[in-house]
């Protein structure tokens, strides 16, 4: 069996992915807009985000995210919160994490042998959120799928998908858009491999 690596992530059309989820989520930096995400229910992107979760045989967090979730999730009752409770949780933390939520390791440094063995115990991994850890990932094309959760407003400062200084790479479409009633653009993409290419536009 070889799993596969699934990021998931919420963003506005400016890339900003911090704290979609509400204002106490993730407010460093001064980030005055947690909760952006809120404004926006989509059933038909909502039911496609359930999918995901529901098919998830493994989490692999950030240790921000990681410390995030595990003081929300256990203390929730529903599907979301049990599909995420009863998941075995990876976390990639470069400190000595403490893992109190059930099931939880952290793993090594060596981070591509780490996410090799993952792919040989689960089916599908996802990283939810841990914009930081997904970075490593994206530049180390240690991902299979890339869903992004396009949001129609544009908050100008917060963590982004692709920060400055994002490594260059190539990925490519596996699928077309599916574009919610209220704007909400779901993006699937896997990476492609090569250099990224430039030239001139011929007319």
């Amino acid at each position: 069996m070889t799993g596969r690596i699934f990021i998931d992530l919420f963003t506005t059309l400016d890339g900003v992915a911090q704290a979609p989820g509400g204002p106490e989520e993730d407010p460093s930096n001064g980030f005055p807009y947690g909760g952006w995400q809120a404004p926006f229910p989509d059933e038909a992107i909502g039911a496609s985000i359930w999918r995901g979760i529901s098919e998830l045989d493994a989490l692999l967090l950030g240790r921000r995210t990681y410390d995030i979730f595990a003081g929300y999730w256990p203390h929730q009752s529903g599907r979301i919160a049990d599909a995420l409770n009863s998941a075995p949780k990876y976390v990639a933390s470069r400190g000595l994490a403490t893992l109190d939520w059930e099931g939880s390791s952290q793993l090594g440094k060596d981070l591509t042998r780490e996410v090799e063995a993952l792919r040989e115990k689960h089916e599908n991994i996802h990283v939810i959120g841990s914009i930081d850890f997904v970075q490593t990932l994206l530049r180390e094309q240690l991902f299979d799928v890339l869903t992004l959760w396009v949001y129609p407003v544009v908050l100008g400062q917060g963590k982004k998908v692709f920060p400055e200084g994002a490594h260059p790479a190539n990925v490519t479409l596996l699928e077309p858009a599916v574009t919610g009633p209220l704007g909400v653009i779901q993006l699937r993409y896997g990476p492609a491999a090569g250099d990224v290419q430039t030239g001139v536009v011929e007319e």
